[in-house]
């Protein structure tokens, strides 16, 4: 088990008794071992058994504007990207696939920097990650190691956490909890850590499966604690050699949303949506210091049943606010960070509990699907200064099958992606549509069937005009999992 081995506090002068730091030092149980990149740095990409290409996409116009995609929620960790110069509407027949990949079992998007393409899933028994050429799909290498894990509740057995790229490395977090920093251009090993056997961990509902965040050098991770007393809620680690530099110190588990950095109180804050498994269900948000792992408040917020998670990633609101929402019951709620850094109150909306996507902050509003359970879920609106809801939609529809009949389609639990004015919804059974989303209601302006399968749970991954999208379980005709790149340029 990991000890306390002393307490530290910063004295920088006469601080104000609000703004006084303190926090425990812990000691690092196993530092990392770090290796210099190996390989060729400037092998090209191949072709691969996994691969089918398909067709050239568009020429991007000299005027779009393009991003790189380096998180999971993309380059703001809010579901938006600066990207331009993209399709209005989907063309009668469908999306233009560019080339497609089978992929092995996960929940992970795909990120993409620098030309790279990164994949983080499992094949057979490995985890595995794959650097791509975004435009062709091929391979520029692979990394494996085994795993041993099998999903208590029946749902697949590979990573929950998509990897990021930053200062020319990867990181993974695997679903056993294995840390991986590989060098980005050869895939070579530079170092890497196995939490669940260094720290004293409870488990985990689904495996380990909060995306780490990069900061300033920092690498963060939701770790989670024993279960039963305070210890190392969140860790951060020197991004290139691994090292402990903090813990901070709170008895809630890790959750399955992932941390961000706002602005609150003038300063850069850590904000982690802690709540994994427990017994009793506790959990909610915390807002850290950056430099030292201070816990500077705690705000309870968790559904009161032991099978539940927060796994929605909260939002960063001007004004010093944060919106946190969670399903089974429990509903949204809208915090205030106060001169004091504590928590306040401002709203609470019942019937706003996301399950997992990240809502979308449009002009002083909120849009998100809503809902725990498929036949639950629905998409709404909420107006940010008063909790007060805008409206509700349950958009529906039906879609022939080569059987002849039809089958009733709605976007169940999904996901939105706003990008060029627009919001492009990513439905659970593989349905995309274009919206156009305001306070007064929705518009449906588009739709397609990428594909019919269940479990299509992660945000689409959007690069210089192209989409990438995870098809996590095989389709009603038998076609396995696989990342599918769509041409969206216009």
């Amino acid at each position: 088990m990991l000890r306390t081995i002393f307490l530290y506090s910063l004295l920088c002068g006469a601080l104000a008794t609000s703004n006084f730091i303190a926090a425990k030092e812990f000691k690092d149980p196993a530092p990392p071992l770090v290796s210099a990149p190996k390989g060729n740095a400037d092998s090209e990409a191949e072709k691969h058994e996994r691969l089918t290409f398909l067709k050239d996409p568009k020429m991007l116009s000299i005027d779009a504007v393009t991003s790189d995609w380096p998180r999971f929620l993309g380059p703001t960790d809010n579901a938006k990207t600066p990207e331009t110069h993209l399709i209005d509407s989907i063309p009668e027949g469908g999306l233009s696939k560019v080339w497609e990949m089978e992929k092995g079992s996960g929940y992970t998007s795909p990120v993409i920097v620098d030309g790279r393409l990164i994949l983080f899933d499992r094949l057979g028994d490995d985890e595995t990650v794959d650097c791509l050429d975004p435009e062709t799909g091929k391979l520029y290498w692979q990394y494996r190691y085994p795993v041993a894990y099998t999903d208590r509740y029946g749902f697949n057995d590979g990573p929950r956490a998509s990897a990021i790229i930053d200062s020319g490395k990867v990181y993974t977090l695997g679903v056993t909890s294995r840390l991986t920093c590989l060098d980005l251009t050869t895939g070579s090993v530079l170092w890497q850590r196995d939490l669940m056997k260094e720290f004293d961990r409870a488990n985990f509902f689904f495996g380990h499966g909060s995306c780490p965040l990069i900061y300033n050098g920092k690498l963060i991770v939701p770790l989670g604690t024993n279960g039963k007393e305070k210890g190392l809620s969140v860790v951060a680690f020197d991004q290139h050699s691994g090292a402990l530099l903090w813990g901070a110190e709170h008895e809630w588990n890790a959750s399955y949303a992932s941390p961000i950095v706002a602005t609150l109180q003038g300063e850069p804050r850590l904000i982690v949506y802690q709540g994994g498994e427990s017994d009793p269900a506790f959990g909610g948000l915390l807002c850290i210091d950056l430099e030292t792992g201070q816990v500077h408040d705690a705000f309870s917020w968790r559904p009161d049943k032991y099978e539940s998670v927060n796994s929605s990633t909260p939002v960063a609101i001007g004004d010093d606010r944060i919106l946190i929402t969670t399903s089974y019951q429990k509903g949204a709620t809208l915090l205030h960070l106060n001169k004091e850094l504590k928590w306040e109150q401002l709203w609470d909306a019942p019937d706003f509990g996301i399950h997992w996507m990240t809502p979308l902050l449009l002009d002083g509003h909120l849009y998100g699907f809503r809902g725990r359970n498929e036949p639950d879920a629905w998409l709404a609106s909420y107006d940010v200064e008063t909790g007060k809801e805008n409206w509700r939609e349950d958009l529906e529809w039906t879609i022939p099958l080569k059987s002849g009949r039809d089958y009733r389609m709605k976007y169940l639990r999904g996901s939105l992606l706003h990008v060029d004015g627009k919001a492009f919804a990513l439905g659970e059974l593989g349905s995309l549509g274009i919206l156009k989303l305001t306070p007064d209601g929705v518009t449906e302006t588009s739709r397609t069937q990428l594909f019919l399968a269940r479990a299509t749970w992660s945000l689409p991954a959007l690069h210089r005009g192209l989409l990438y999208v995870s098809q996590h379980e095989p389709d009603m005709e038998g076609v396995p999992p696989r990342l599918i790149c769509y041409d969206l340029r216009k």
